[in-house]
């Protein structure tokens, strides 16, 4: 394995009695597009501008490319940023933007290095075009280019697509991967958007109160979050309380409310005692009066539907559970639209396989949104 692109060593940012950043430790591979994910006020940033030399860590060292940069001024390390404001020069040309920095460097070959990269992002037929004459998704790119056409050890972004709407967020985020993996350059990603860290992303490390959660490839945490902060923040999930009463070849068998569910043991943090037994909505079928799954599931009921909502791809279902409280339901609209109503009594149902087990001294709900819809 080569040197890292980035190690970040018990790396502490504090500013007065808060700490931003607690006792960091962080290895970033080369060439790999990683993802720092979390709420506002996690500590994200903060490493990122870190990393940057845009702020001084209190303690701890940072290094890129196995060099101690830690008290390197930014203007000595090899990053550029990406940030949500584009901040290209209006007077200058697309094509000016991009060869500002070669110029302050001194690099030779210029026109043929702006070029390169304006192809790469797909804009060199407007070479010549200002900045005011651009769309948001045109000056991202630009801004991108700008950045790429230095060749840094690491590319720094942070909420970079923030100003987009939607749609158009959702294509620069497969067209950021495109180009990432087209030059091969460390891509450091700081995004509160679990859909944009998932999609683009190799390695995306979960940050809460300026510590990491859990850190792995976007379909591990997904599937199987070690705590409830990661599980309700990556996507959504239904935890219930329940207690372990035995064992059944490779898993645990736990009480919840009314029913007895089974836990995979390698899909489960604790394997005793209290724990959090959680299902993604998705995983979840309904079964109506007279229907029946294969043993291999578990099963939870009855309940009672208490909202219907269409959204286009899917239904999503609320179902109320005597003991156990709410749980969403996400089924495919695979028919067209909603194949159960509001106040149908259900029983709840899923492969054993896609349960996971928590910690049950964690709060449920931590990680998920407020009804402001803020984390």
């Amino acid at each position: 394995m080569g040197t890292p692109a980035l190690e970040l060593t018990s790396v502490t940012k504090s500013f007065g009695a808060f700490t931003a950043v607690d006792d960091l430790d962080l290895t970033i591979p080369a060439g790999s597009f990683f993802a720092l994910l979390g709420p506002s006020g996690c500590g994200k940033t903060t490493t990122l501008r870190m990393v940057a030399g845009l702020e001084q860590p209190t303690s701890g060292t940072v290094c890129i490319g196995g060099r101690d940069v830690t008290g390197d001024r930014a203007h000595r390390r090899p990053v550029n940023t990406v940030f949500q404001s584009y901040a290209l020069f209006p007077h200058l040309t697309i094509g000016e933007n991009v060869a500002f920095g070669l110029h302050r460097r001194r690099v030779g070959d210029v026109a043929a290095k702006v070029k390169d990269v304006l192809d790469l992002v797909e804009l060199g037929h407007l070479a010549e075009r200002k900045p005011n004459q651009l769309s948001g998704g045109q000056a991202q790119r630009v801004a991108l280019a700008r950045a790429i056409v230095n060749r840094p050890e690491l590319l720094l972004l942070d909420e970079p697509l923030g100003a987009l709407d939607l749609k158009l967020r959702r294509q620069m985020q497969l067209e950021l991967k495109r180009i990432q993996t087209e030059v091969g350059l460390t891509f450091v990603h700081v995004t509160h958007d679990q859909e944009e860290a998932m999609t683009m992303a190799d390695t995306v490390a979960v940050m809460n109160k300026g510590k990491i959660e859990q850190m792995g490839p976007p379909e591990v945490l997904y599937s199987r979050p070690h705590t409830a902060f990661v599980a309700n923040f990556l996507g959504q999930s239904n935890l219930a309380a329940g207690q372990v009463v035995g064992t059944q070849g490779d898993r645990i068998v736990v009480q919840v409310g009314q029913a007895t569910v089974q836990v995979p043991v390698d899909r489960a943090v604790s394997t005793t005692g209290s724990v959090l037994v959680g299902v993604r909505p998705e995983k979840i079928g309904m079964l109506i009066a007279g229907q029946e799954v294969s043993p291999d599931h578990n099963v939870i009921g009855p309940g009672i539907v208490t909202d219907v909502s269409f959204t286009g791809v899917s239904t999503q279902y609320q179902v109320e559970v005597e003991h156990l409280g709410t749980f969403g339901v996400f089924a495919q609209n695979l028919l067209g639209g909603a194949t159960v109503t509001r106040g149908t009594p259900v029983r709840l149902a899923w492969s054993v396989g896609f349960t996971f087990g928590l910690d049950g001294d964690q709060d449920a709900a931590e990680g998920a949104a407020d009804l402001d819809g803020e984390p």
